[in-house]
């Protein structure tokens, strides 16, 4: 029998606008209760170059920052059966959603979802789409994973479709989401 392998709870910023879905937490993320953690994984660089914030504090100090901007971050999958870090190690019929749709209900002020990968992206569309309320217009944009498994994009190829992605939802230019962190 695999582990399972549970996610933790969602970061919420500033009447969220915008959120964005992994598909499971890596290991490491998962050991430091953190999201991203893994140090080649590519999130926290591309949202320091969207932002124009500097990630490199612990864990607190990036959530403290991150709850300032009007974003929202978690994962697809509350549970899961997986060995490793990687996606498709993840044991199909093992899969257990996050409560998404309720977390739609309460911040009704997100109107765009960007996928972290094409797994976040499935697994959204397999186990919870149906539950969204048809009536919310939801922008739903799949984007190349940060993931350091995912070799095969550079960052600067990476940055740009966020940057796009961002833009498309009403996020940019580079800096809108400054803040100031004392």
């Amino acid at each position: 029998m695999m582990p399972v392998v549970e996610s933790f709870e969602p970061w919420i910023g500033d009447a969220p606008k915008l959120l964005i879905l992994g598909s499971m937490p890596g290991l490491r993320s998962l050991q430091q209760q953190c999201y991203y953690a893994h140090p080649r994984n590519a999130f926290w660089p591309i949202l320091g170059a969207l932002t124009g914030i500097d990630w490199s504090g612990d864990c607190a100090a990036r959530r403290r920052q991150f709850e300032r901007l009007p974003l929202a971050l978690w994962d697809v999958l509350r549970a899961c059966e997986r060995a490793g870090s990687l996606d498709s190690a993840i044991v199909a019929d093992s899969i257990r959603p996050n409560a998404i749709p309720e977390l739609l209900e309460r911040h009704p002020g997100i109107d765009c979802i960007l996928f972290n990968g094409a797994t976040a992206e499935r697994l959204f569309r397999r186990h919870l789409a149906a539950r969204i309320d048809p009536a919310r217009r939801l922008e739903l944009r799949r984007l190349p994973s940060t993931s350091p498994a995912h070799a095969g994009m550079r960052f600067e190829q990476k940055l740009a479709a966020w940057r796009a992605a961002f833009a498309g939802c009403g996020f940019l230019p580079a800096g809108s989401l400054s803040i100031s962190v004392s």
